[in-house]
């Protein structure tokens, strides 16, 4: 859903992000330059556009600093496939789209008679997002809105690769272990009927694991046995013998 410029005031808009991010600002004037886009802006400098320059190296630099010093044996080449893969306008629209940045920015006529908001323009007011919460409150916050929202397409990433069918290899996961496919649950889904996302989880056993956006159902299941992997990826085989077998005897 894209708001029209009159239907809420800015005290609305501002009190109703910083609920849905999950982030007090003690600047607002910060973070009201954040959502706006240039095509409303009086000029380009009171856009979001410097914010979104800004928010580009801090999100960078967050993500090569988790890198280096997370994955100690892991090679240049493939920290920067990594962060190729996580720091691009798709991840970065999908997650603008999960916080429902969309709802809160103010765009001009032009994009307001499309049926949705843009990815490339989703992705820009994350990286705004990012250096509007850098410039208010510094280094430790905005590691920790990364933290919560991008470091589970990191760990897929590191554990699975950058072009594997994260669907088949939680199939065969879950067999193998659970004696049956996992299931894949609707969560909740926004926008119009012509445009709309979806989030859903995967669980695997009786494990609910955490849950993707996807702009259909078949991406958010892709990320969802995906997020689902990773989470995996860090329960130790003893521990999954013992859920399996504990199953088969309920089960008999």
């Amino acid at each position: 859903m894209v708001f029209d410029n009159e239907s809420l005031g800015w005290d609305e808009r501002l009190a109703a992000c910083q609920q849905a991010i999950g982030v007090d600002f003690d600047d607002l004037e910060i973070l009201r330059r954040c959502l706006t886009h240039s095509s409303t802006a009086p000029t380009r400098l009171e856009s979001n556009e410097r914010l979104e320059f800004l928010g580009d190296a801090v999100l960078g630099l967050v993500i090569s600093d988790y890198l280096y010093r997370i994955y100690p044996d892991c090679p240049e080449g493939e920290m920067t496939r990594i962060k190729s893969a996580v720091v691009n306008r798709q991840a970065c629209s999908r997650v603008s789209a999960k916080l429902g940045l969309n709802e809160f920015l103010i765009v001009g006529r032009g994009v307001t008679n499309t049926p949705t908001i843009p990815p490339s323009i989703l992705s820009d007011v994350f990286e705004s997002l990012i250096a509007a919460i850098y410039l208010d409150g510094g280094s430790e916050p905005v590691k920790a809105f990364i933290s919560e929202h991008l470091l589970p397409e990191i760990n897929a990433r590191v554990t699975n690769g950058n072009d594997e069918n994260y669907k088949s290899n939680l199939q065969q996961y879950s067999q193998k272990w659970f004696g049956e496919p996992p299931r894949y649950v609707l969560v909740e889904e926004k926008g119009t009927d012509h445009a709309k996302n979806f989030c859903i989880e995967a669980v695997v056993g009786e494990q609910h694991h955490a849950s993707a956006w996807g702009a259909n159902k078949k991406e958010a299941e892709q990320l969802a046995a995906r997020n689902a992997l990773a989470d995996l990826s860090h329960t130790d085989v003893d521990s999954l013998k013992r859920i399996a077998t504990h199953n088969e005897e309920s089960e008999g």
